[in-house]
């Protein structure tokens, strides 16, 4: 981005969002091109327990990163902005700054659904992510991550909805490539934790701005998980490491090794983002906010070790 592009953004982003007020003039962005060198971002929803016991607030979460867990980016989630207003968002990338934690990617929920039957309805949805897009090119990100669950049914139940997801994420794309950032789906349940699904989605819309955040441990019940994450990874702009984590550090449900493996032997360079909790029985649950925070630092610290063994060993 070039200093009187990013000056523009920097200054008047804000002022416009959510009422359609910010353009920016001169050519279209190309697709922001993958980092070359790898790294570990940390999904702040790893930390949404502690979060809702109000110990701490998004604008700890930089210091938090390089301080206790020594990561170098950060995933946002659209639930944790307290007052997303000019002088707050600044304060984030002060922040950033002052700790050295790349802000990385907004995680977008609860804007309406992108699939949704009636036109008016999705393209509405495509409207209300505006404002994210431009609070992700302020705070400096490469992408939003939406979702596209199409009301729970299946590709089969609704050959359509590929057609009607296309269009009104054709719709978004095309206002953030204004701002040179990318959209981004998880399989976040529904049609999206199909593994076939999205990828065929990614595919129609044929844009290099659009990709895929694979997340390990969202697919749909008897899929296979690193086949999912195969058929993932060519149209990934980041990796969604979630890991559930067992009290004794063991993790039953897949094989986190294998599918980080496969992330990386696909070719994949850029941030691997944490997304890691502690499952315990109802009777075992933390009972206060600090032995809730030894859950959730334990389990970060115990994905990031595993990354840090596979993509960095």
């Amino acid at each position: 981005m070039s200093f009187n592009r990013r000056t523009f953004i920097q200054n008047s982003v804000v002022a416009g969002i959510g009422a359609g007020l910010v353009s920016v003039t001169g050519n279209s962005a190309l697709a922001y091109p993958r980092p070359e060198k790898n790294a570990i971002s940390l999904a702040l929803w790893s930390l949404i327990r502690y979060f809702r016991a109000g110990v701490w607030k998004l604008t700890d979460a930089h210091r938090i990163c390089r301080e206790d867990f020594g990561i170098d980016g950060i995933e946002y989630v659209t639930a944790f902005f307290e007052v997303p207003v000019e002088s707050y968002l600044r304060r984030l990338n002060k922040a950033s700054d002052e700790y050295r934690v790349k802000n990385v990617l907004i995680m977008v929920d609860g804007e309406g659904d992108m699939v949704a039957k009636d036109k008016a309805v999705r393209m509405q949805a495509a409207i209300n992510h505006r404002k994210w897009i431009e609070i992700a090119a302020y705070l400096g990100c490469h992408a939003i991550r939406c979702n596209a669950r199409g009301g729970g049914a299946t590709a089969e139940q609704d050959p359509d909805a590929l057609n009607r997801a296309a269009e009104s994420f054709s719709a978004l794309i095309d206002y953030a490539r204004e701002f040179k950032i990318n959209v981004v789906i998880e399989n976040h349940g529904g049609l999206s934790s199909d593994p076939k699904w999205l990828p065929q989605l990614i595919k129609k819309v044929g844009s290099p701005d659009f990709g895929i955040l694979p997340d390990y441990g969202n697919y749909s019940p008897g899929t296979d998980f690193a086949e999912a994450v195969r058929l993932a990874m060519p149209y990934a702009k980041g990796v969604s490491v979630k890991a559930g984590w067992m009290s004794d550090g063991t993790h039953p449900q897949y094989d986190l090794d294998k599918l980080l493996t496969i992330s990386k032997d696909s070719g994949y360079t850029g941030f691997w983002g944490i997304e890691s909790s502690i499952r315990r029985k109802p009777e075992e649950r933390p009972e206060t906010p600090e032995d809730q925070k030894k859950d959730d630092w334990q389990a970060v610290l115990w994905t990031k070790a595993a990354i840090e063994r596979v993509v960095f060993g």
